[in-house]
């Protein structure tokens, strides 16, 4: 039997950039918080210390920071026609684990979505006509505007310490930054990142070809800077060891380097490690939360009463614990009906290689978000309507430290094994670049998430099930951007290239992105979404779910700032409404 704790006024499950945020915001307005994480407790001393967080086989081959699958995993299949099977070793995304979550081993690489993206059907319908949007397509508009989220991303930038260059202040267009990207209202608090001759490269390639090439926004600080929070944080040293990596310089932001700090000196403030929330628990009218179960790494049970839940975990574990919870309904794809778990969507990347026999790069030099990027074929930037499909990408030259054991790009046709290719790798490994596609990901009827009938857990609850696949949509999207990144790299003349199309069926073998959305979406209408536009779940009314769950379909740009600018937003309508007058804050 599961031992009942004192009730505290909020309970927070899991520890990452939401659970930092709303933790903050909540003992800020006087009540007594407690964080369950399941991991362990990580943060910069000593767990990011030099020369150790480098260890390139540790952290970015076995995961080190990322969630055990022996221990937990999830199910997955392509359609309803497969049976889903567990995924035993991570490949296409990468979940975290631990204190701070994925923001441990996040880039760094900190957006806004464009203005039009939050009312994307009705944009796509008022531009294209209503036969545009096909048949099966669930894409949905925000129930929030971006006018309205603009404070809230602005606030998130400044805690993160920001680096980059505005393309649009107060609807006045920058020179040097995004022109495409909705009007904020100041500049960035750190200025840009550093240029590297490739980065250099593409921007003048771009420039001749009548493109809008800019800086990647970058939340790896690039100068000493002290937060709202009064936290310092350190500069970047482009050391190459972002992407699945903590920061030893204070400077990549994270909750430990921007509001753990402030957080372990508030007495209304603990933080539970090692803990593992099964459910959250419901009163006999199943509309009430009053608590969370859990249990520790001894294996004891407790029960923590709690006036307010707030699901922090990754998309995957909020959605699954909806569930197990029994809190809203879950998606039926033959119905189309229920909020939970429907609008799964990922994130569509490709690539093309240039080699150069004459250049040389210096592939050890980088940080996860400095890349010279741009916009013009991404959200509705270009003309769609000859070209049939939703969407775009963003097309970018990273400069992220090309780390030896990963990187080993060769041009076609090189050898494959033996003396030959080692003396390829030689001798490309340094005269190569890769010109990145990231693209969005439009929801469709037959992606979501359920239960899985077959597999549990060892707490003896059914694993969560996956069923995804790339869509014609997002396929043709894929092909035609990846295509203009072609176009692009044939403009610098490069002595070899190579085109990585993106094709179906999608796979979960090979690492893409760990940028998954939706599942438990937000929207206006309780029949199609879990949870209203303040990330209340519909159901019952004193919990609140955070993250890119919300996403009702995948943008393209990056998640981390909407998710923190929604964090934010949800954290003042919960003490600015909700704590006033307890109940839905949405009426329909």
């Amino acid at each position: 039997m599961a031992t009942k704790l004192k009730s505290v006024d909020a309970v927070i499950v899991g520890f990452g950039w939401t659970g930092a945020v709303l933790a903050r915001e909540l003992t800020k307005a006087g009540l007594n918080v407690v964080a369950i994480e399941r991991g362990g407790m990580r943060d910069t001393t000593p767990e990011f210390s030099a020369p150790m967080i480098h260890d390139e086989l540790r952290f970015a081959i076995r995961h080190d920071l990322m969630q055990d699958a022996s221990r937990e995993t999830l199910t997955f299949r392509n359609n309803v026609n497969q049976t889903a099977l567990p995924i035993r070793r991570w490949g296409s995304f990468l979940p975290g684990n631990g204190v701070g979550g994925a923001g441990v081993h996040w880039n760094g690489q900190h957006y806004r979505f464009a203005p039009s993206e939050f009312r994307i059907r009705s944009h796509y319908q008022e531009r294209y006509g209503k036969k545009f949007i096909p048949e099966g397509m669930t894409i949905q508009d925000w129930p929030v505007t971006y006018d309205e989220l603009e404070p809230y991303y602005d606030r998130f930038e400044y805690l993160c310490g920001t680096a980059g260059k505005a393309g649009n202040i107060k609807g006045v267009i920058q020179q040097g930054g995004n022109p495409f990207e909705g009007p904020r209202a100041r500049e960035y608090p750190n200025p840009a990142m550093k240029r590297s001759f490739q980065m250099k490269m593409f921007e003048d390639a771009t420039r001749e070809m009548g493109f809008h090439p800019y800086v990647q926004p970058s939340s790896d600080v690039t100068q000493p800077y002290t937060n709202p929070e009064g936290v310092d944080m350190g500069s970047c040293v482009y050391c190459g060891f972002c992407e699945r990596f903590g920061c030893e310089m204070s400077a990549k932001a994270s909750a430990q380097s921007t509001l753990l700090p402030v957080l372990l000196k508030d007495p209304k403030f603990e933080l539970r490690t090692l803990s593992h929330v099964t459910k959250v628990n419901l009163d006999s009218t199943r509309k009430k939360a009053t608590g969370v179960t859990y249990v520790d790494s001894q294996g004891r049970e407790f029960e923590q009463p709690a006036d307010l839940v707030l699901l922090c975990a990754f998309v995957l574990h909020n959605a699954r614990l909806m569930m197990l919870s029994g809190i809203g309904r879950i998606y039926d794809p033959k119905t189309g009906k229920g909020g939970v778990g429907r609008n799964y969507a990922y994130q569509m990347s490709s690539s093309v290689t240039a080699h150069f026999n004459d250049k040389v790069f210096n592939p050890f030099m980088g940080a996860g978000a400095c890349a010279m990027i741009m916009d013009d074929f991404n959200y509705d930037n270009f003309d769609h309507g000859p070209l049939g499909f939703i969407g775009g990408s963003y097309l970018c030259v990273e400069s992220k430290g090309q780390r030896p054991i990963d990187f080993r790009n060769l041009p076609p046709g090189e050898p494959r094994w033996g003396k030959g290719w080692k003396q390829s790798v030689s001798h490309w490994y340094n005269r190569t670049f890769v010109i990145a596609a990231f693209g969005s990901v439009t929801a469709q009827r037959g992606n979501y998430l359920d239960l899985d009938p077959n597999y549990k857990d060892g707490f003896g609850n059914p694993l969560l099930r996956m069923t995804f696949d790339f869509s014609k949509n997002d396929l043709d999207m894929s092909k035609y951007c990846t295509d203009r990144a072609a176009d692009i790299a044939k403009h610098m003349n490069p002595d070899k290239m190579g085109i990585n199309y993106r094709k179906g069926p999608y796979s979960i073998v090979p690492y893409q992105t760990t940028h998954t959305t939706g599942g438990t979406m937000m929207g206006a209408d309780p029949s199609t979404s879990a949870v209203n536009r303040y990330l209340q779940s519909w159901d019952v009314s004193n919990v609140f779910v955070m993250g890119a769950g919300a996403f009702p379909q995948n943008p393209s740009h990056n998640p981390t700032g909407t998710v923190g600018a929604l964090a934010y937003w949800a954290a003042d309508a919960i003490t600015k409404k909700y704590l006033k007058s307890p109940g839905r804050l949405v009426h329909t």
